[in-house]
């Protein structure tokens, strides 16, 4: 299939290749959608194996990324960037002021942000060439990391499902398996113990494993092991696809709810959680806090009103777990529902406007 039958099938509006030979630059830049506005998604560096492979995820995530701004009611499109490269080994200013000027040359099309592989470090080199990026140092009017805002979405989230499956949403009262303690994994590993809850821990670098147990009192289990562990709730905070043939037959949880990308390897293991009784709060819904608070950026930063917008997860995820019952249908099948539905009566109203603006004729 070519690259415009596969621009077609998905629906996308433009996907730019970026190279610059000197600082060994080279980026894929997604625009899913911008009916809602202009498209948002994360700047991920990562040593992909080959241009295939990052084309594929980066497609991939930008369409994601256009259902979590619609879900989270947010007036922005969906977009992503990767850049090939080592982010151990192959940053440089050169890199990102480069791709900073590539970024502006798409005239607000595009805002970029962190992702796996960058930071505010990073970010803050883009905005020497260009306006179009968020999460900046505080000191040039930014919020910095956005994943405590990621992992606080993600708890209120958590509280929504457990009132929906349990009757109550006291964490305390509840046990957790959190799969990773990066960024999101730490701050939510933090929140739940903060609340009196029982958490189960782990990562793939045993250092991080070791400050959070140290830290929160939380218990550390062996990678392998975390899907075994018999918890009320599973928290995937890490790795993509965890949810799969191999894993769901192995989970001993009655939800399945964490700040996580991509959780579901496909749509049919969100179903087949359905069928085994396990409550899925879908992934690109439950994870967006860090979308919001970057939205927040864009309009002035103000750390309470970002708070403000990250709370309304909670009624986000109860509006999806009450619609997936009602129509009998999977969570992750009302949530695309739900955020195709708001992007179809806002593209209307779009349109009606510009044809009907005098401005325009």
């Amino acid at each position: 299939m070519s690259l415009f039958e596969t621009l077609a099938e998905s629906g996308h509006e433009q996907v730019v290749y970026f190279h610059d030979r000197d600082s060994a630059l080279r980026c894929i830049i997604a625009i899913h959608s911008t009916v809602l506005g202009p498209a948002i998604g994360g700047l991920r560096m990562w040593p992909y194996a080959n241009e295939a492979d990052a084309l594929r995820d980066v497609l991939r995530h930008s369409k994601e990324m256009t259902y979590k701004a619609a879900i989270a009611g947010l007036n922005l499109g969906g977009a992503k960037a990767v850049l090939i490269g080592n982010p151990e080994t192959d940053k440089s200013e050169a890199l990102f002021r480069g791709l900073g000027r590539f970024i502006d040359s798409l005239g607000g099309r595009y805002i970029t942000a962190e992702d796996v592989g960058t930071n505010v470090e990073d970010m803050d080199l883009i905005h020497q060439e260009t306006g179009f990026v968020v999460g900046v140092d505080q000191v040039h009017g930014g919020s910095g990391d956005p994943s405590r805002f990621t992992a606080l979405g993600t708890l209120h989230g958590i509280r929504a499902c457990m009132q929906f499956k349990f009757g109550h949403a006291d964490l305390s009262r509840a046990s957790f398996a959190v799969q990773g303690a990066g960024q999101v994994g730490y701050h939510l590993t933090r929140l739940l113990c903060e609340s009196g809850a029982k958490v189960f821990v782990t990562d793939i670098n045993e250092e991080r494993v070791e400050q959070v147990v140290d830290e929160c009192g939380a218990e550390a289990v062996p990678m392998a092991q975390i899907y075994d562990v018999e918890a009320d709730v599973f928290s995937p905070c890490a790795m993509s696809a965890v949810i799969n043939e191999d894993t769901v037959p192995r989970l001993r949880c009655a939800i399945v709810a964490g700040g996580a990308n991509h959780q579901l390897e496909s749509a049919e293991f969100g179903t087949e959680l359905e069928r085994r009784g396990i409550l899925y709060a879908p992934d690109y819904a439950i994870n967006a806090g860090g979308l919001m608070n970057s939205a927040v950026e864009l309009e002035g930063y103000d750390e309470e009103r970002a708070l403000r917008s990250v709370a309304r997860i909670h009624g986000i995820i109860s509006r999806i777990l009450t619609r997936a019952a009602a129509e009998n249908i999977p969570t992750w099948q009302a949530a695309d529902r739900l955020a195709a539905e708001r992007i179809a009566a806002i593209g209307r109203i779009r349109l009606t406007y510009t044809y009907n603006d005098p401005r325009r004729r």
